[in-house]
């Protein structure tokens, strides 16, 4: 799966302000055109997982309820 956005400009990964620096589980987020993509911060050439910004937008609103 591509890291860059779909104009050739690389994504801008930000790290979760939940992640704690010693070594615990880890979430980035970068946003482009196409979606929101997510993956692990500690395996930051594996995988990357896209969800549209619809979806994204609904996952944030419901943990915000939380």
């Amino acid at each position: 799966m591509s890291t860059a956005a779909a104009a050739g400009h690389p994504l801008v990964w930000v790290r979760s302000s939940y992640s704690n620096g010693a070594g615990g589980e880890c979430v980035e987020r970068a946003i482009s055109g196409e979606g929101t993509h997510l993956r692990d911060s500690k395996d930051t050439q594996g995988p990357v997982i896209t969800v549209g910004h619809a979806a994204w937008a609904s996952f944030v609103q419901m943990i915000r309820r939380k």
